[in-house]
């Protein structure tokens, strides 16, 4: 009895003390939630304060270091696509993620973290460059499902600022070359209201990382992005010296399209056009019916390749090429209008001909019965008094006409025959020969279109097409085509229908001289009196702005 009692009281003790440890956890995990959540809340009640520390005084209208040391901008620009280009408004539209990083000291924190991340709300209440692109059209921000923006600050006050934008910029074309041609299309963005004295902008990672352009970007039908380069250039106004960056595509055009809407229908227009050569000269309405033909299409393939391009003034690598073989199908036409115009000369010198020898035979046989008349008793002219014998030489005297002379190197020919246009095989056989005409243009026209080919393709397959944008836009007040230049002279214009402003601007930026011209129809006039302050001035710039005259 006394062991039984013994384990009784070993067993209560054990399960006492299982429930003390179950207690013991129990305490612990409540304890270490409470804790967790006080270290949470903790966390952010330091995260809050320090937003509220840094906007405590903070005035967003003044930039970084103002009245001190120049705000240096960071940029760099990663394009998510590039595309499309048109050709008719001259003008390319691409994605992007464009950042722009720089220092503000007034943000400098310290704390448990070292970068804040902050969404988009953060942005309205702190200073932010004001970069604009300079040959933008239309730019979109986009705000679907939230305005897309990034934005962060380090604790030593490095900002970073990204955004995703739709540019649609212009890109100037020069389509000499076309469809051989290439370009680069510019990007140009700076400060809009900041000089180079409060604002510089630089390339974050350097001229050759700054732009990425991924081969998966690039959704373009009609060019190839062979690359890009960036650079950065100065431009004065009457407002100030301002930096403006520059960012090219590179864009060479895709010749499949238009080889076979354009250039191999207009060969085989032009082939065609010359089989017409090894038709019959008499087969008129079958040479009449090609050349016609031909032209047509030779003018109808001319409009439309014209409907993919602008309305330029100065002839393209295809117009060339259109106009040439317009002009071989044309020749091949008038080619057929001299064959028949000589043949039809060399009919009716032959039918003058056979009518005068007809003339002379009748004359003859005339004269020969006149002669028997008079010698009708003679004895030795008894032959010559016969009926039948005049007969006979009547006879002889027609066979002369009606007979070729097979020895002769350019018989009597048939008139008549002849005149019977459209008949593809004439009574007379004589008339079945070829043109001379027809002869030397079955060699001629074959030989100088493949040498026109040759030479065509030769000199703008090996020729460097890229052409390179000449135009960097009218600053605010400033220069318009490429600058004006410390020092030097620029020279640009561009003529409007309101009138020409020509400004000539010494290297000082103090305007010299302004010449108002109230019609276009007197820049010649302008040109002339350009050229003359050219060759009198020195160290002057001149910059040409479209002015309204009143």
């Amino acid at each position: 009895m006394q062991i039984v009692t013994v384990d009784q009281g070993f067993l209560a003790v054990e399960r006492l003390r299982g429930m003390a440890f179950v207690f013991t956890c129990l305490l612990l995990s409540c304890a270490s939630n409470v804790w967790g959540n006080a270290d949470t809340n903790i966390y952010l009640d330091n995260i809050t304060r320090i937003l509220d520390r840094l906007l405590d005084g903070y005035d967003n209208r003044l930039r970084p270091g103002f009245g001190g040391k120049v705000t240096e901008v960071k940029t760099d620009i990663f394009v998510t696509s590039f595309g499309p280009v048109s050709d008719v408004e001259m003008e390319y539209t691409m994605d992007v993620f464009f950042r722009q990083t720089w220092i503000d000291e007034r943000l400098k924190f310290e704390g448990p973290i070292e970068i804040l991340r902050l969404n988009n709300l953060m942005v309205s209440k702190i200073w932010t460059p004001d970069t604009f692109f300079r040959n933008g059209k239309r730019s979109i921000s986009h705000n679907m499902t939230t305005p897309n923006k990034l934005f962060r600050i380090m604790q030593n006050g490095t900002i970073l600022y990204t955004m995703r934008l739709t540019i649609n910029a212009e890109c100037p074309m020069r389509l000499m070359n076309f469809p051989m041609d290439g370009h680069a299309c510019p990007l140009k963005f700076g400060s809009y209201a900041y000089p180079m004295s409060e604002i510089v902008y630089t390339w974050k990672k350097g001229p050759l990382f700054s732009v990425e352009v991924p081969e998966e970007s690039s959704s373009l039908l009609q060019y190839d992005l062979i690359g890009q380069t960036v650079s950065s250039e100065r431009l004065k106004s009457n407002t100030g010296e301002y930096v403006i960056m520059t960012v090219h595509f590179h864009l060479q055009r895709k010749m499949g399209f238009f080889l076979i809407q354009t250039y191999i229908p207009c060969i085989m227009t032009v082939i065609l056009a010359q089989v017409s050569f090894w038709i019959n000269k008499e087969s008129v309405p079958a040479r009449t019916v090609f050349g016609i033909t031909t032209v047509l299409t030779m003018t109808t393939l001319s409009i439309s390749a014209r409907h993919s391009l602008p309305k330029v003034s100065y002839a393209t690598a295809m117009d060339w090429f259109i106009a040439v073989c317009f002009a071989f199908v044309f020749s091949a036409l008038i080619e057929f209008a001299a064959v028949n115009y000589f043949s039809t000369l060399q009919a009716n010198r032959e039918l003058r001909k056979a009518s005068a020898l007809k003339a002379a035979a009748q004359e003859a046989a005339a004269a020969v019965a006149t002669a028997t008349g008079g010698g009708a008793g003679g004895e030795g002219d008894g032959n010559l008094c016969d009926p039948n014998g005049v007969l006979k030489k009547r006879v002889n005297a027609a066979a002369l006409f009606e007979r070729p002379n097979k020895t002769s190197p350019n018989p009597p020919v048939n008139a008549q025959a002849f005149l019977q246009q459209g008949s593809a095989v004439p009574d007379n056989h004589l008339l079945t020969g070829t043109s001379i005409i027809d002869k030397y243009s079955r060699i001629l026209f074959p030989l100088s279109f493949g040498a026109f080919n040759l030479v065509y393709w030769i000199v703008y397959l090996t020729k460097d097409t890229m052409e390179t944008s000449r135009y960097s836009g009218p600053g605010r007040g400033g220069a318009g085509r490429g600058g004006a230049g410390r020092g030097g002279v620029g020279v640009g214009w561009r003529f409007g229908k309101a009138g020409i402003r020509l400004d000539v601007v010494a290297a000082d930026e103090r305007p010299a001289r302004n010449l108002n011209v109230g019609k276009a129809k007197r820049a010649r006039g302008v040109t002339a009196a350009m050229l003359r302050l050219v060759g009198t001035l020195r160290h002057t710039s001149i910059t040409v702005s479209p002015v309204r005259v009143q």
